[in-house]
């Protein structure tokens, strides 16, 4: 055995110190192992063991102290106390949350620890030579956990809650489940262990301590009389004990609705005023039950089940408003039936069957309708008169009689006319007082076969009050229209036409209408009936055929033929009437073409010849030419009557640069212009011209009336206005320059104010320079005028 084989074989105690929980002094504890005797130095070579014994350090947390917490000690069955040996830490918080003393190996905690952050801290430890610095010892890891106390209450985590149940549930209806969650260690004592209590909410619920279950506790919870509970539950650690941490949260519990309650009228009768005026489909009143659920248990259907007014009234849901709606399906009268008596009944739409036994889920009511009488208009003993009369009846002819009543109860009189809207023509009169309608003036069924009129009749005592009766007038035919052809036939027959040909099929039209159809007769008229060139064969379908009676014609010798037809109808009487037709004689081709009629261009069914399409075209180039002519012409004319923009026909205020020479000088204009209708009918004054503006010298007044005058002057004009070729095609303003003979007021012209007895001085003009020296002279005084 060498020297040294005893530092292999030594043996390290672990000392560790324990926390008492509740208790303020710590109480030390020291593990240590003893180490055995080495028998021989052999048998200490051979048996080697480890030097540590191991163990874990616990740490109370939230440790509140001033010191370091001691949490424990480290030794070596090496360390001889000399202070050769040196411990060292590492791992999770070495350093920093714990510390060890390098000579003893005590172990200190310098921070507040917290389980719930970190629960244990892993650290290894080791013990070396302090002057080598190598260990004397194996590196080994140890653990230190964090002893938890009750420092956390429960949470809930989940709250606060909402949560419904239908209302009128039964005792124990699961509710809800809350769960409180507790940070405590739930291995170590009942830190973590919660119980729930309900401290808000009894005696209607109830909570399972363990579970957190809320259930109903009361029965027949009502949402019409409470529709929401508040809850406050909680849970405590410790098993609900003392000193146990608690926590709380709420639950609102809503009571949803389930059909429990019928629907009820507020009433058992209701009265209503109904006019007898009002429309069909109108409503006529709105009745509506109560109910106190809501939503699709309160949806309620109402019918009718009894009352004498079925065939009048129904009655219909209003699916928003959930109310009763009376609507009218016929008319009214009140002189016929002036009340209606209803039994209506409403339900749930949606019944539960849970609550049948609570009663019947129906209510019944009466309504009573009062029918107002109201003035009504006159009514008619028919919504459609139908009347005819034939179409030669002659004016004051009685057609038919229309009737119409007060259908109030004063019963009065009625008066009757025709809607003139619906007779412009004024075809019938109607008699106001017995309603007889006759004929105003002579009919015709080809013109209008049917005529419909409105008739009004208007209560005498209030006119306002008027009804309206639709009479429609047929008229019924008479024989008095004639046959005739339907069209101008062109007909022509070849010269070397054989004996017997059909040149033309001829119809009739009658715009009679006979009931039985028409069916005309053909024949030639009476003086032609030895005609030895044509003859008419009668198809008896109302039509004929002209045929030829001998062969070969000439156009040299007679070109034209006229025909007289005569056709009758079968009308009573019948009526006839003599159609000519005209047959003319052409040059034809081997398959009876037609080349040329009387030397004049005929046109045949395969089209124009070439001669008569040339002649068509000259004809429209000609008018063409002489369109055109006529469009320069006018061109022109309406060049030569556009103004310029200083001679507008608009200006009425003409400007002279001369000066005139007052009333001395009677060479410069005419002034029996003005005054004599002859010399004026000489110069034709147009607003479209432009006039050419003479000053004209005032002439004595004569004695004949004005009005004659200006008549005299005004017709001349306008017979020269209308007979003048040159005035244009529109509407044109003719200006007169004509004075009148007299006037109340005598003359304003200043030109007389000579002779006047004036006390205006005029001598300032003479101040004014030689261009006012002429009327200086004329209104200056004689004095001046003398100096001048």
């Amino acid at each position: 055995m060498k020297p040294g084989d005893g530092h292999f074989g030594c043996v390290l105690t672990i000392a560790m110190i324990f926390l008492g929980l509740g208790v303020t002094s710590q109480s030390e504890s020291s593990l240590s192992l003893p180490r055995p005797r080495p028998p021989k130095m052999q048998e200490a070579h051979r048996r080697v063991k480890r030097g540590w014994v191991w163990n874990q350090f616990f740490v109370l947390e939230e440790y509140t102290g001033m010191d370091p917490l001691y949490v424990g000690k480290l030794h070596s069955d090496v360390d001889r106390g000399d202070g050769s040996i040196k411990y060292v830490l590492s791992g999770e918080g070495a350093g920093s949350i714990f510390i060890i003393d390098e000579s003893t190996g005590d172990i200190h905690a310098t921070k507040r620890l917290d389980r719930e952050e970190q629960a244990y801290y892993a650290l290894r430890a080791q013990a070396v030579d302090r002057l080598t610095n190598k260990p004397v010892e194996p590196l080994s890891q140890f653990i230190v956990k964090i002893q938890d106390i009750n420092d956390n209450e429960p949470r809930f985590l989940d709250g606060p809650y909402l949560t419904s149940i239908p209302e009128m549930s039964p005792v124990g209806t699961s509710v809800i489940q809350v769960t409180a969650t507790d940070a405590d260690d739930p291995t170590y004592g009942s830190s973590a262990r919660v119980v729930y209590s309900i401290l808000q909410g009894q005696p209607y619920f109830s909570v399972e301590p363990k579970t957190g279950i809320i259930k109903t506790a009361l029965p027949n919870m009502d949402r019409e009389a409470k529709d929401r509970y508040l809850l406050v539950i909680q849970a405590k650690d410790m098993v609900g004990q003392m000193g146990g941490l608690s926590g709380t949260t709420s639950i609102t519990v809503t009571l949803s609705d389930v059909n429990d309650n019928p629907p009820r009228f507020s009433r058992r009768f209701y009265q209503y005023n109904v006019p007898e005026s009002l429309p069909v489909a109108s409503t006529v009143a709105k009745i509506k039950a109560l109910d106190d659920d809501i939503g699709p248990n309160a949806e309620m259907e109402y019918r009718i089940i009894d009352g004498d007014g079925l065939s009048i009234l129904q009655i219909s849901t209003d699916k928003e408003t959930q109310e009763g709606i009376i609507t009218l399906q016929k008319e009214l009268d009140f002189e016929k039936k002036s009340s209606y008596n209803l039994k209506i009944e409403v339900s749930n739409a949606n019944v539960d069957s849970r609550f049948q036994p609570l009663g019947p889920f129906t209510d019944t009511a009466s309504v009573r309708l009062v029918v107002e009488d109201v003035d009504e208009a006159p009514q008619f003993s028919s919504s459609l008169y139908r009347m005819s009369v034939s179409e030669a009846a002659r004016a004051g002819t009685a057609i038919g009689t229309v009737s119409a009543h007060d259908p109030d109860t004063t019963n009065s009189p009625v008066r009757y006319s025709i809607d003139r809207n619906t007779d412009l023509e004024r075809y019938f009169n109607i008699d106001a007082n017995t309603g007889v309608i006759t004929i105003a003036k002579s009919l015709d069924r080809e013109t209008n076969e049917e005529h419909n009129i409105t008739v009004l009749a208007m209560e005498s005592q209030n006119p306002t009050q008027v009804g309206r009766g639709f009479v429609l007038i047929s008229l019924v035919d008479v024989n008095d229209n004639v046959p005739e052809f339907p069209m101008e036939y062109e007909t022509f027959v070849c010269e070397n036409t054989k004996h017997g040909k059909i040149i033309q099929k001829i119809s009739a039209v009658d715009r009679d209408k006979p009931p039985s159809g028409h069916h005309f007769y053909f024949s030639l008229a009476p003086g032609a009936g030895n005609n030895l060139n044509f003859t008419v064969q009668d198809n008896r379908d109302n039509t004929a055929a002209i045929l030829t009676r001998r062969a070969g014609f000439s156009r040299h010798e007679q070109a034209v033929y006229f025909l007289p037809v005569v056709i009758v109808d079968n009308g009573v009487p019948p009526l006839s009437s003599t159609n000519t037709l005209t047959v003319r004689v052409c040059s034809c081709d081997d398959h009876g073409a037609a080349h040329s009629c009387n030397t004049e261009a005929f046109a045949h069914p395969a089209g124009l010849s070439t001669g008569a399409l040339i002649a068509i075209l000259a004809c429209v180039l000609t008018l063409l030419v002489f369109v055109l002519l006529i469009v320069s012409l006018r061109r022109r004319k309406k060049g030569s009557l556009v103004f310029d923009e200083e001679k507008d026909i608009r200006e009425n205020i003409v400007r002279y640069d001369d000066e005139g020479g007052g009333e001395e000088d009677t060479e410069a204009f005419d002034m029996a212009a003005l005054r004599n209708l002859n010399f004026i009918q000489e110069v034709k004054t147009r607003r479209d011209v432009t006039p050419e503006i003479k000053l004209l010298s005032r002439t004595p007044r004569k004695t004949s009336p004005d009005n004659v005058i200006f008549g005299e002057f005004i017709w001349e004009r306008m017979k020269n206005a209308d007979g003048d070729p040159g005035a244009p095609p529109y509407d044109s303003l003719q200006t007169y320059a004509f004075e009148g003979n007299d006037s109340v007021a005598e003359s304003l012209s200043s030109l007389e104010s000579i002779s006047s007895a004036s006390d205006q001085n005029y001598d300032y003009l003479s101040d004014w320079g030689p261009r006012f020296k002429k009327l200086a002279d004329m209104y200056g005084s004689p004095k001046q005028g003398a100096n001048s």
